[in-house]
């Protein structure tokens, strides 16, 4: 990663973090989808129905 970026080691190193926390995040969430599809269905459609009710 080029320093021109204009960030510092430690902005860098959090934000590296963040992204491993991202990804082990997903993994866990879609683990927890193939563990109880139902429940992952349910929690689809909720916010589905949140996105469509949404006013700004």
């Amino acid at each position: 990663m080029p320093e021109s970026t204009g960030k510092s080691p430690e902005q860098l190193d959090r934000l590296r973090r963040r992204a491993a926390f991202l990804r082990e995040l997903e993994e866990a969430r879609a683990l927890r989808d193939r563990i109880a599809p139902r429940r992952a269905k349910v929690r689809q459609i909720r916010a589905a129905m949140r996105r469509a009710t949404f006013h700004h």
